[in-house]
């Protein structure tokens, strides 16, 4: 299969061409491996679409597009080309809408005198608050090619940490909501025509073939207002999940549910101890990267510990210290390891270390949980499924018998 291209080679010159891959996957690492950062990459013969409206659905900025772009930035920067040009190039190559509009504003920014950092802060949907001063502290240390790189590595690990975790609890889901349709399509369609078979004859029904019926005409007769009840209950479910107190009851919730809560608290202690390591590494103070941790790990729970133990950190009390009255969300190993970091000097490298041992156990936690899943799954299917054909077929059998 043939893409076209269009790049910038180590020198930072555009080129452009063909390349023959069988994915665009593959596509990408052939001119990778030329050295190229790649600015567009498309099948040969589909036209570049310039959308020129903002939906979100056409033109959100995923995480994938700011792990593409940091790596590009950093390649740029690598290159010694300006800081103007470089958001100049990436604005024009752009694809989405609003990628394109942030950087050709940010370029703007720059072209008035503004620093990178304080043009970035101005598209908080594209870019956080954590990438922003991290990029700060590479204007601060002169090495923001090296920043754009840990930026790019990181949010590719976080969102894949972060998708790993999601997945395994969507396909339970997709699962459980394609059993209740079916059930509902068999109690509103089919139940009721065997119904009155059975009921014909006049014998007496089993019990549970007697609740299988009553669940089927209930359906029958006020299914339309369930139906109206659940979607008017989800609204107002989903307006009370963004107040303060919605979020932090779900936050609770999350961290409450048998072995998914010990999942989430995983995934929560290996984000704080990636943010943490990678913006103490970069020379930002204790104090801003507890404040910018609180505000990404997406966790009320966790963002209120953490603005706590900031507290603390203000009042000059150890982190560990702090951290250490919260001792059902943070496991005493962790308050050890921080306390050792901060006794040694050594708190980046301590930081990094819990952030790999804590993403293993997401990881193994997820193989887990999926192959835990599985086979739950199946039994719960099946006696949901075998109750049904025995409330339905038993009565027949009976029926046929007696004759």
């Amino acid at each position: 299969m043939e893409f076209k291209y269009e790049a910038l080679d180590q020198g930072a010159k555009p080129q452009a061409g063909m390349v023959n891959a069988a994915t665009q996957d593959a596509a990408i690492e052939a001119l990778q491996r030329k050295g190229y950062t790649i600015t567009m990459l498309a099948p040969a013969g589909a036209g570049k679409m310039n959308i020129n409206i903002s939906l979100p659905f056409l033109g959100g900025v995923s995480s994938r597009d700011v792990v593409m772009l940091s790596r590009q930035m950093a390649t740029l920067f690598e290159a010694q080309v300006s800081a103007l040009r470089v958001f100049r190039l990436l604005a024009e190559q752009a694809d989405k809408a609003a990628l394109r509009d942030a950087l050709t504003t940010i370029s703007d920014d720059l072209q008035g005198g503004s620093s990178i950092s304080a043009a970035l802060a101005k598209h908080p949907k594209v870019f956080s608050d954590f990438y922003v001063n991290m990029v700060r502290a590479g204007e601060e240390s002169g090495k923001l090619d090296q920043t754009f790189l840990f930026l790019a590595d990181y949010i590719d690990r976080s969102y894949e940490l972060t998708a790993k975790a999601r997945n395994a609890l969507i396909y339970p889901g997709f699962i459980m909501a394609t059993f209740v349709a079916v059930m509902t399509l068999m109690l509103t369609f089919v139940i009721p025509k065997i119904g009155s078979i059975l009921t014909g004859d006049g014998q007496t029904l089993p019990f549970y073939t007697q609740v299988i019926l009553d669940l089927s005409s209930f359906l029958i007769d006020y299914g339309i207002f369930l139906l109206i009840a659940l979607i008017v209950g989800g609204f107002f479910l989903y307006r009370y999940s963004q107040t303060t107190s919605g979020k932090m009851t779900l936050s609770r919730l999350k961290l409450s549910v048998p072995y998914v809560g010990a999942l989430y608290q995983k995934l929560y202690l290996s984000r704080f101890a990636d943010n943490m390591n990678v913006m103490l590494t970069s020379g930002i103070s204790a104090v801003r990267s507890l404040e910018i941790t609180s505000n990404v790990i997406e966790n009320e729970v966790y963002q209120k510990i953490l603005l706590e133990a900031l507290k603390g950190v203000k009042a000059g009390s150890p982190m560990s210290q702090s951290l250490a009255r919260y001792p059902n969300e943070i496991p005493t190993i962790l308050v050890q390891m921080l306390q050792i970091g901060e006794e040694t000097g050594e708190m980046g490298s301590i930081l990094e270390r819990m952030a790999k041992f804590y993403n293993r156990e997401v990881n193994a936690a997820v193989d887990a949980l999926v192959s835990l899943i599985e086979p739950v799954m199946i039994v719960l299917l099946a006696l949901g499924v075998g109750f049904l054909l025995a409330a339905v077929l038993l009565p027949i059998y009976n029926s046929t018998t007696s004759i």
